[in-house]
């Protein structure tokens, strides 16, 4: 049964004539209807807007730093024979989980369609990966090979470090620290004017000042990107429940020095609380996607 008014028109020979009483009724109706479907809840996680921090600073010269820094780090691996060749079998597992995850990108920045992805392995010790602003993705073999990590788990590692990079936690952390240490010098008035035009910033960043490998996150970022990352896993056709077989993992690996990738994270047990709270958020995406 319809919930709309019946429309009452008359058939004049050759042509229908809508009456006027109703036109606007309906047609409110049917802007009301589409406005409907524009605003439905999305289906994965919920983690709000990019911070608007992050505006302050120019996307493409970060993008470009980090592509500087990026092959830099490459250059100096390769001269120490540490740059996975590329038909290393390791290598090439982490590409193809990549090539699955990617194209997911877009739907959480649309900058990423138009990034230059890379994914490379460096032979080291480290339990530690990165996505720097741009697409460019390390992982270390220590993570891979003392944590014996699962392409699940590889998938998850990977979700959340180019989460990092959609999320833009890189552009929030630098223009935030640009913010405070203006408004510590000069005043909360005056710092005003660093938003998005002093040259410190950008000019440092041009240079490649800004030196995007050892940048550290804050809790809340790696929050975000455990969530976000578990659903492009998700999608990807992997499986996020691996996120808690990962992080008991990560823990066992705690009880020496601690992790590089774990210098700022969240407690392993506080995390693997929260991945558990949205597994039902994303285990649907799993279920119809299409798997490895």
């Amino acid at each position: 049964m319809s919930l709309l008014p019946t429309v009452q028109v008359t058939r004049p020979p050759g042509r229908w004539h809508c009456s006027r009483a109703w036109a606007a009724p309906l047609l409110a109706l049917t802007f009301a209807a589409s406005s409907i479907a524009a605003v439905a809840p999305r289906e994965g996680v919920e983690v709000g807007a990019n911070s608007a921090f992050g505006r302050l600073v120019p996307a493409d010269r970060l993008e470009r730093s980090a592509g500087l820094q990026y092959a830099q780090l490459l250059q100096r691996a390769s001269s120490q024979g540490a740059l996975a060749a590329d038909g290393d079998p390791q290598l090439a597992r982490l590409r193809t989980i990549a090539r699955r995850i990617i194209p997911l990108a877009a739907s959480w920045n649309p900058r990423a369609g138009a990034w230059q992805w890379e994914v490379n392995l460096i032979g080291s010790r480290q339990i530690n990966a990165f996505c720097m602003p741009g697409g460019k993705i390390v992982f270390f073999s220590g993570l891979l090979r003392q944590l014996d990590l699962t392409d699940d788990e590889v998938a998850v590692v990977m979700g959340h470090e180019i989460a990092h990079a959609l999320r833009e936690h890189a552009r929030e952390r630098l223009a935030k620290g640009v913010v405070t240490q203006g408004a510590a010098r000069i005043g909360g008035a005056v710092a005003a004017s660093i938003f998005g035009i002093d040259p410190r910033l950008t000019d440092g960043l041009a240079r490649g000042g800004a030196n995007l490998l050892t940048l550290e996150f804050s809790r809340e970022d790696e929050s975000e990107a455990d969530l976000v990352g578990m659903e492009l896993a998700a999608r990807a056709g992997y499986d996020p429940r691996a996120g808690v077989a990962l992080w008991q993992k990560m823990s066992a690996a705690n009880k020496g020095a601690p992790p590089q990738w774990l210098s700022t994270h969240p407690s392993g047990k506080s995390r693997i609380a929260d991945i558990q709270k949205n597994l039902p958020k994303v285990l649907p995406l799993y279920e119809r996607a299409v798997k490895p």
